[in-house]
Formats: C-alpha cells, structure tokens, sequence
C-alpha cells in the first residue's frame, strides 16, 4: 500500500511540473523588445491624429491592412519581407522613431513581429518600438475608429 501512494504521489508531482514547466515557459518565453519598446495603440492613433507624425516611420509586417502612414512591408515571416524592411530603413538615422506592427493575431502567436524586430535590434536602431496590438489590429485598432488609409 505504501509503495502504491508513493508512485501515485510521484506521478501527480510528475505531471504538475511538467504543466507548471510549459506554462512557465511559454510566459517567460524571451521577446527581442522590451516592454518600454511597447507602443499603446492609443498614442500611435493621438500621433496620427494629430498630424504630428511626419517623422514617423510606420511599417506593417503583416497581412491585416494599413494604419494611415504605414509603408506595407508584407509578412515578415517572409525572408524577402525582411530584407524588404532592411532597405527601407537602412537610410534612417539611428535614432528614427520607427514603429512596426502586424495585427494578424495575438503576439505570442504571430509569425512576423520577431524577425521583423530582431532586424531592427539588429541594424543597431535606438528609438522603434511594436504598436501593442496583443490581439489583432480589428479589435485593437479598426474598431476603436482610429485611422486607416482609404
């Protein structure tokens, strides 16, 4: 009886780790951003709104639609995509104020945001940032009235 509670015991603890170590893993999972290098949709759709984003850069990295100002890039899951991206902003200064997004879907499940800024990160860029789209750009963006080219 003792050695069946004991093997029972170590089979719930088993399992708990192995579902506390997936949970854990996926929360924790490593972003090329930071949470200071999140954009609120609120601010980008103020910026745009207020005409004061002429020297912003705003790049979509995905398949959603195009915020107004936005240069379509195309999925940046796409290596051509990417290389597309790496030739628009080569020419930038260091310090542009660059904003990315996609909007296809959540971020943890989004094939295009990292690659899109990991080059970013990686072409050394000081000040861009990922528009917080942490559901998609219809629930995030479109349907709260913020602006979209026509």
């Amino acid at each position: 009886m003792k050695t069946k509670t004991i093997f029972i015991l170590f089979i719930v603890i088993s399992i708990t780790a192995i579902a506390f170590s997936k949970f854990s893993f996926h929360k924790n999972h490593d972003e090329p951003w930071t949470t200071k290098q999140l954009m609120e949709p609120t601010e980008l759709a103020k910026i745009i709104r207020n005409g004061s984003s002429e020297r912003l850069y705003i790049y979509c990295i995905g398949p959603s639609g195009l915020i107004k100002n936005a240069v379509d890039i195309g999925e940046g899951k796409n290596k051509k995509n990417i290389e597309k991206l790496s030739n628009e902003v080569k020419n930038l200064p260091k310090d542009a104020a660059i904003i990315i997004y996609c909007g296809c879907c959540p971020f943890e499940n989004c094939p295009n945001i990292r690659p899109a800024f990991t080059l970013l990160n990686e072409m050394k860029f000081t000040n861009h940032k990922l528009l917080n789209l942490s559901h998609n750009l219809k629930v995030d963006w479109i349907d709260k009235g913020y602006p979209m080219n026509k």
